[in-house]
């Protein structure tokens, strides 16, 4: 089978000895018009891939600052839709991940929204309350494209679940690092790093670390395991704040690891 896109950008990463770096940020926060613009830089800063949030009234998974950050974008009448439209508008080289949840997706309507993401360019979807038995919903409508399903896997899972989802996984395994919502961590679990080389044990894709992790040290730390790191909170904030140089040194310090 083909490999996807994204899978192949972060094994390009990989190859080089470094870890692969997917910052996160939320679409429409500081306003449409800047979307270009913020692609643009972390594709020159060197990101592997982006992934791109979609604004969303009730997002189950959001810590603070990304909800506030799709608060923003909501009051500027952001919407799915119009996201997509933006992203056809002008399309990039590097990987998109679109994150949304699943009722923006129904209420486009499946098969719409995936032809429009290939229009857009995009190369992978994160649904967090999509459940891996459901799964169906999105995949049998990506049949054939170069869009992969990626899924999350929790530190709750057990091994007979991760081996089931991991079996499955396209682009990457999103390893969900903490119990809870996204957001600034300052400490993790102890057997975190256990966690990952399991992950990595049992996954035919690489295995990325995402959610709390928001210092240039802890993206050092975790690119020691994983294949790369997914940063979320600190990249929203540090656009909303103009601080273009903090999320160089994120994407700097993943370049000083090298994954085992």
């Amino acid at each position: 089978m083909k490999e996807f896109t994204l899978t192949i950008a972060i094994r390009k990463r990989n190859e080089k000895g470094q870890s692969a770096f997917i910052p996160y940020m939320m679409a429409g926060d500081g306003g449409l018009d800047m979307l270009h613009e913020r692609i643009s830089f972390l594709e020159e800063a060197g990101a592997d891939a982006i992934e791109i949030g979609i604004p969303f009234s009730d997002p189950v998974a959001d810590g603070e600052v990304i909800q506030e950050a799709g608060s923003r974008a909501l009051k500027r009448g952001v919407t799915l839709r119009k996201v997509m439209s933006e992203l056809q508008a002008q399309l990039h080289s590097i990987p998109l991940v679109v994150m949304t949840y699943l009722n923006p997706v129904l209420a486009y309507g499946v098969s719409e929204f995936v032809e429009d993401c290939e229009r857009a360019g995009v190369k992978g979807l994160i649904i967090p309350d999509l459940p891996h038995e459901e799964r169906g919903l999105l995949s049998d409508a990506l049949i054939g494209k170069d869009i992969a399903l990626v899924p999350l896997i929790s530190l709750t899972s057990s091994l007979e679940r991760i081996e089931k989802i991991a079996r499955k996984a396209e682009g990457f395994v999103y390893a969900v690092t903490v119990n809870g919502i996204t957001g600034v961590r300052s400490s993790f679990a102890s057997d975190l790093m256990d966690h990952l080389r399991v992950l990595k044990g049992v996954s035919n894709v690489p295995v990325l670390a995402g959610f709390g992790i928001s210092t240039p040290e802890q993206v050092r730390h975790f690119s020691s395991i994983a294949d790369g790191v997914i940063v979320g909170s600190a990249i929203v904030t540090a656009f909303h704040e103009e601080n273009l140089e903090k999320i160089q040194s994120l994407i700097e310090a993943s370049r000083t690891a090298v994954s085992q």
